[in-house]
């Protein structure tokens, strides 16, 4: 969600916008992902030395653990899955089960990395599409130069185009320009 690093205030913040109470545990949860990301950023001959802290968060049931650990990880850009804990007792843990939350948290994690990577090329897919519809719609359509239409033109010479190449970049350019309107008027409403 952030390109920088949050200060713990600032992720305190962030989780206020969606989080009622809980203050403590906002501000150790907002803590301890601060420190995770200095660990990383860290020399690496540092790194081996220290060992990141985990979070385990309890309480009664509706108290808001899950909406915390969730908007936790939407700010670390991590994949988030909620699993139930009754469902994995001391036996649970090889086998099956624990190879399903595996899975889930790898798919997670793609999906995130393939609207990543969307987003990074929707400008430049939206411009090559605008261009494919502009040579479809629009073909050179001026005529001789020599011939006359008929037609008294108050335009001097210079607003005229000087051949079918020109009248033709004049052309994409207007449906460009009302295409960029159109848009940034969308994502203002």
């Amino acid at each position: 969600m952030m390109d920088k690093y949050l200060t713990p205030k600032q992720i305190v913040a962030e989780l206020d916008k969606y989080i009622i109470g809980q203050y403590e545990a906002k501000r150790n949860v907002a803590i301890a992902l601060r420190n995770r990301w200095r660990r990383m950023n860290i020399k690496s001959d540092m790194r081996t030395e220290i060992i990141p802290n985990n979070i385990l968060m309890i309480g009664a049931t509706g108290v808001g653990k899950t909406e915390i650990a969730r908007r936790l990880a939407k700010i670390a850009d991590a994949p988030f899955v909620k699993v139930e804990a009754s469902k994995f007792t001391e036996v649970g843990y090889v086998g099956r089960d624990v190879e399903s939350m595996v899975r889930d948290l790898v798919e997670q994690s793609v999906n995130m990395v393939k609207a990543k990577k969307k987003e990074e090329v929707k400008e430049k897919a939206a411009s090559i599409v605008e261009e494919i519809i502009l040579d479809a719609l629009i073909p050179p359509m001026r005529q001789p130069a020599n011939k006359q239409t008929g037609f008294s033109s108050e335009n001097s010479d210079n607003d005229m185009p000087a051949n079918d190449a020109e009248l033709n970049e004049r052309t994409r350019n207007l449906f460009r320009e009302k295409n960029k309107k159109r848009r940034t008027g969308r994502t203002q409403n």
